[in-house]
This record gives C-alpha cells, structure tokens and sequence, in this order.
C-alpha cells in the first residue's frame, strides 16, 4: 500500500474519533491541556492497537485466501464504511455530551471507536501488507485528530458530526474500491481495466 493510500485511510479511520472528541470537548468547562493530550492518547493508542491484533490475528488466515484476498479487503472497508454512513445518516446532527475526563467512560470510548480497525488490520494481513508505517500513521493522525476534535468542539460543537462521520465512511469505502481495482488489473481482469479508464477521464 502507498504512502498516499495509507494516510488517507488513517484519516478515514480516525473521523469515528474525532466526531468522539468534538462530542467531549462539549462538556469540558474549560478545556484543560492535559485532558485533551489524553484523550488523543487513548484514541491514537487504541486506534494503533487494534489493526496490529487485527493483523496478527489474519496471518494464519492469509495463505487461505490468497486468490481472492483483494474482494476481502473491499468487503471488510465498504462495510465499515457503509456502517459510518449509515449511522452519520441515522443519528443526523445530534451529538450527546460525554465527559471525557472520566477514565473509565475514556477508555470505553476508545475502544468502541477502534473495533473497526480491528478490520482493517485483518486486510492489512490478507494483502501482506507491512504493517509498521500503517500503525504508525493512524495512531499518530488519530491522536492529532482527537486533540484538535476535542477544541473544536467547544466552538462548533454537533454541527460536524454527521458530516464527518460520511466523509469518513466514503474514503474507506474509497480505498477498499482501489484496492479491488488494482488487484483486478494485476490479474487481467478486462472490467477492472475498463473501470481504471473511465476513472482516468475524471477531472479530479
């Protein structure tokens, strides 16, 4: 996976947090320093953690696979992202205050917000892909996105959830389909040549 791709998934990725903060940052009276650096600690560590199970988990699983490993990673991002979509469109613009300066309910948090990554990390194993720079990046733009979710939400407060949250689910949904593309292309699939084409013709 290119650098490129691989920055834009973590962005992808880290918008279920950063809704999450913008939510926590509501209720913090005033914002503090050192509760904004450990909510983008919980959130970047968690968001690290589990693609690096996720993918420790699918090695095993990997050799099984190979021949159509590209329509599982599709599989795996278009449902995450369909999900983040779906659930952006359900809830609107409401955003319920949390108060993220209680440990507990934090450490909840994180970890609900990271189960998706927990996916990603099994397509990062099934396409073999070296999973160093990916944990490093969505850790690390997570936590920054957390921290910058966490001041904005005193400002701009519910008004950025839902539309994040789509933003988010359609760049995931984005990736898994140039993955598939470019798997198919490799393997001379006409259509998948096709698509690129008519992709290329675009003005963006």
């Amino acid at each position: 996976m290119d650098p490129f791709s691989i920055l834009v998934l973590a962005i992808g990725l880290g918008m279920d947090s950063f809704t999450v903060s913008v939510c926590g940052g509501m209720t913090m009276q005033p914002v503090r320093m050192r509760h904004a650096l450990r909510v983008a600690l919980f959130f970047g560590g968690f968001q690290a953690l589990m693609p690096l199970l996720g993918w420790l988990g699918g090695l095993g699983f990997r050799q099984l696979i190979t021949s159509y490993d590209h329509w599982v990673a599709f599989g795996l991002l278009a449902l995450i992202g369909g999900k983040m979509i779906y659930e952006a469109l359900k809830e609107g613009d409401t955003c319920e205050p949390l108060d993220v300066t209680r440990v507990p309910l934090l450490f909840t948090l994180a970890v609900a917000t990271s189960i998706d990554a927990l996916a990603v990390g099994l397509s990062f194993a099934f396409l073999d892909v070296a999973i160093a720079l990916p944990l490093a990046a969505i850790g690390t733009i997570t936590g920054a996105m957390s921290l910058v979710g966490v001041y904005l939400g005193k400002s701009c407060g519910a008004l950025l959830q839902s539309k994040v949250q789509t933003i988010g689910g359609l760049i995931l949904i984005g990736i898994g389909c140039k993955i598939l593309i470019q798997d198919l292309i490799a393997g001379g699939d006409v259509i998948a040549h096709t698509l690129a084409g008519a992709l290329a013709l675009l003005p963006f």
